[in-house]
């Protein structure tokens, strides 16, 4: 199993928020003529990231090098997350409802992201909101009965998303981003269960 770097983690985390902000304002102003199927598709992926409040489930990571890494999640919105990597990795993100923190115990790194300057925080706000200036660039089905949502935020180094849905019943079973640089990394999700709602330090942790 090739290491992925700090780089592609944060990507793939943080980044995943971005759609709820596109497909919300990408109804009011499509960047090309969706039909009413796509727009019902986009409203059932709304409704569904609204209701994810506290869960957790197992995640693999990927690069477009090869580089692969698996871990465990956890959920509770508003505003907390953490993703823990498998052994050999020692690399962990924890979001408390205002930073993020990448912290890797093997490589002596520690690092503080505001939320608020991630589009996680729109994806772990207490509602996905519409913004401006972002929009769905396609709605896909897949061969597996699922949906595929695509959306651009409002600026260049935003990059793009593609949230995928696998249905009956609906849930989120993975996503691909592709940064500014054309940098794509995918992460594959499974057993996503509901859960109660971890007390507040679970979703922090000190400098050491």
């Amino acid at each position: 199993m090739a290491d992925l770097t700090r780089r592609d983690a944060l990507i793939a985390f943080s980044s995943a928020a971005l759609i709820g902000v596109a497909a919300s304002a990408g109804l009011g102003a499509p960047a090309w003529a969706q039909g009413p199927s796509d727009d019902e598709l986009v409203q059932r992926a709304i409704h569904y990231l609204d209701g994810l409040v506290s869960v957790k489930g197992r995640f693999q990571q990927a690069d477009q090098k090869g580089g692969t890494a698996d871990g465990t999640f956890y959920m509770a919105r508003p505003g907390r997350a953490r993703f823990e990597y498998d052994a050999p990795s020692s690399l962990l993100i924890t979001c408390d409802g205002r930073t993020v923190i990448l912290s890797d115990q093997q490589r002596h790194t520690f690092q503080r992201v505001a939320l608020a300057s991630t589009p996680l925080g729109v994806f772990l706000s207490d509602h996905i909101r519409v913004d401006s200036g972002a929009q769905v660039t396609r709605v896909d089905r897949l061969d597996n009965g699922g949906f595929a949502v695509t959306a651009r935020g409002a600026n260049a180094r935003d990059g793009q998303i593609t949230l995928h849905f696998a249905d009956r019943p609906l849930r989120l079973s993975g996503w691909q981003v592709t940064d500014a640089g054309n940098h794509v990394t995918r992460v594959t999700l499974s057993s996503l269960v509901p859960i109660a709602a971890p007390p507040a330090d679970f979703f922090t942790q000190e400098q050491h």
